[in-house]
């Protein structure tokens, strides 16, 4: 069937009949995991019109921006300064995939022992599934896991792929070697788009970016009230599309829609049950369409009250002193509150453990449970320390290692139900 679209798609190089075959999937999934909730706010029509356009209206929009001149640069990671992207007039989208599609053909590249974040976003380049990566002017990448950064190397023989070293300590040299990495990305990103970044238009990203940021707190704080206002699948699905969307009218609408969930909150609404369990996720991040476990746990009778992940607090707990009145003083802001990021590359690692307890009190979470990617091996370890951490604060946890096909559904859920169970 074809649609609007197709020409588009064609001139970006995809393969229409499996790009075709993606969105049938997607569709489907996204129908059966969102739109069979009950009760869903007013303000989650435009997060399913925004999925639901993500290949097609976004995509449309990122063409237009580029025949003026802009350029779109394609992130992995929170670590990447959008503040830095957005001051040179460019436009940044997230690259993370959370389907098995083109996994087939990462295979041929990349060892079966490859997290499954990175064998997509690799697949999705081999197979042309993603037109995201084709609108990209340039691909940034880090070093926060050896998979990833090796990966790099080889996916820079299909874009053009610029590298950030990621610190792995937090002390006053690892400081300073991030801060040389954001000048040395900023100058990039100069080069790439033809504009200098001026002191002016760097403040205004900031405030651009943290408005988003306040945005999104005030989601999380409004998830504390009993009952849960919104579903923990709704809430994820906001974090998610807050990579791909326009900053300025994602904010507007997110702001909407937490007007309609302190409604909720005054008139003692909620999306399940008062005496639902209330469970909090943690660990790796989720990108779109990776929604299998918070499926699994919402159809068990808990709810899913935040997210402590990449996609969820990690990257909006913090924000960017906007203070700054010279270049440096903005850009060591910008230093400041990435090497806050509590990321599991870093070693030791105690700020994540205190994140993750103080959250849960905040959130008033009945169980933790606590997500790993198979081969992630960085949550994987951490989770040890995590589980010890939170049962001093005796909170129990469920840990869940897992990738993004559909065979241990089953065997998942039995785990879940049990958890659910014993909290009960």
């Amino acid at each position: 069937m074809s649609t609007p679209y197709d020409e588009m798609w064609e001139k970006l190089n995809l393969d229409l009949d499996a790009h075709a075959g993606l969105l049938q999937v997607l569709g489907k999934f996204y129908g059966d995991i969102y739109m069979s909730q009950q009760g869903r706010l007013r303000g989650m029509e435009y997060l399913d019109f925004v999925l639901t356009e993500v290949h097609g209206l976004r995509i449309k929009e990122l063409q237009d921006a580029k025949a003026r001149g802009r350029k779109v640069i394609g992130t992995f990671c929170v670590f990447v300064p959008e503040e830095i992207v957005l001051a040179a007039d460019g436009v940044q989208v997230g690259l993370c995939a959370g389907a098995e599609a083109g996994t087939d053909a990462a295979e041929k590249i990349l060892p079966r022992s490859t997290c499954a974040l990175i064998k997509s976003f690799v697949g999705f380049k081999l197979s042309r599934l993603c037109p995201y990566i084709e609108s990209c002017d340039l691909v940034v990448g880090e070093t926060t896991c050896d998979g990833k950064k090796k990966a790099y190397e080889i996916f820079a023989d299909y874009a053009p792929v610029y590298v950030m070293e990621i610190p792995q300590m937090k002390n006053a040299c690892d400081h300073d070697l991030w801060r040389a990495e954001v000048l040395r990305f900023k100058d990039r990103v100069e080069e790439v788009t033809g504009n200098t970044i001026t002191v002016a238009k760097l403040r205004e990203a900031i405030r651009l970016v943290n408005g988003r940021r306040r945005v999104l707190q005030r989601l999380n704080e409004l998830r504390a009230a009993s009952p849960a206002p919104i579903s923990g699948r709704d809430a994820l699905l906001v974090n998610q599309i807050s990579f791909y969307d326009d900053p300025v009218r994602f904010t507007e609408k997110i702001g909407q829609l937490c007007d309609e969930l302190e409604e909720q909150v005054k008139a003692g609404k909620g999306v399940a049950p008062k005496d639902a369990p209330r469970l909090m996720l943690s660990g790796c991040p989720m990108a779109v369409p990776n929604w299998k476990l918070p499926y699994i746990i919402e159809s068990s009778g808990a709810v899913i009250v935040g997210e402590e992940s990449c996609i969820g607090t990690r990257n909006t707990r913090d924000l960017v002193d906007e203070n700054g009145q010279t270049m440096d003083e903005l850009l060591n802001a910008l230093v400041d509150r990435t090497m806050r990021i509590d990321c599991a590359c870093f070693t030791p690692n105690t700020e994540r453990l205190d994140n993750i307890v103080d959250m849960a009190r905040g959130l008033k979470a009945d169980g933790v449970v606590h997500y790993g990617l198979s081969f992630c091996t960085p949550y994987a370890m951490e989770a040890f320390k995590v589980e010890k951490a939170l049962k001093s604060a005796d909170i129990p946890m469920l840990a869940i290692e897992t990738d993004y096909s559909m065979e241990d559904v089953e065997q998942l859920k039995t785990r879940v139900e049990a958890f659910v169970e014993m909290i009960r």
